[in-house]
């Protein structure tokens, strides 16, 4: 979007057209981060907000900063040297949402919310105001709306971890096998081991550990399936990951 004073020269701009980007990043960045917040993720509202702020700010100096040298033979000016700084800056940003616990990944969305952030605030410090709300509405639908659809339809399938221990467990696998058939939990594989049994050290228990798919609504159906297990005759110990 071309202002009146771009109109006039595209290498100078005036407070009010400042103040308008500033005010515009730091809402557009609020909105995402507000949606951040409300999920309790690392990088929240004011993050958010410092980051399209920072971005918007160093697009604005990268453009009109140096428009006093614009005239000189010897000086090349370029506008985007800046806004590729922010970008690799911003990715350093991201790595620190991300954590390994060793079985997964998270924070990846986060870290990837902070680089459309950026993205978003050099668009608005570069004028591009309706591919800036554009993207602002885009990635709230993705944070909010997506978020919904992957946990009904995609987490929900993911398999999980759970471990029965048990003093004579041929004599249990049919009735496992029984409550499993009855909830519709799809074993995708298992193995077993000898463990020692916690309260008496001399008896040896067998530990079985099962990859299951659970139904819809997972975490019900976990809990549910998890107390009947444990009521089992010869299940000592019931446990889930």
């Amino acid at each position: 979007m071309m202002t009146l004073s771009a109109l006039h020269n595209p290498w100078f701009i005036d407070e009010v057209d400042i103040l308008i980007r500033l005010s515009l990043a730091l809402l557009l960045g609020g909105l995402i981060g507000l949606e951040r917040e409300q999920s309790n993720h690392a990088a929240g509202l004011r993050t958010n907000i410092l980051v399209c702020l920072g971005a918007c700010l160093l697009m604005l100096l990268s453009i009109y900063g140096f428009s006093d040298f614009v005239e000189e033979p010897n000086v090349r000016v370029d506008p985007a040297r800046l806004a590729a700084a922010v970008i690799t800056g911003v990715g350093f940003l991201g790595a620190g949402t991300i954590l390994f616990t060793g079985k997964s990944i998270t924070g990846l969305t986060t870290a990837a919310s902070l680089w459309v952030v950026a993205a978003i605030g050099l668009a608005v410090g570069a004028g591009f105001y309706f591919a800036s709300a554009s993207v602002t509405v885009m990635v709230l639908l993705t944070l909010w709306l997506f978020n919904k659809l992957e946990k009904r339809y995609i987490k929900a399938k993911k398999e999980q971890l759970i471990s029965v221990h048990a003093a004579d467990l041929s004599s249990v696998m049919n009735q496992l096998n029984s409550v499993f058939d009855h909830r519709k939990v799809v074993i995708k594989k298992m193995y077993m081991e000898d463990v020692a049994d916690s309260d008496k050290r001399d008896e040896k228990l067998t530990k079985l550990v099962l990859h299951v798919i659970m139904p819809q609504r997972k975490n019900e159906k976990l809990m549910q399936l998890l107390d009947e297990l444990k009521k089992l005759e010869g299940i000592r110990w019931v446990s889930s990951e």
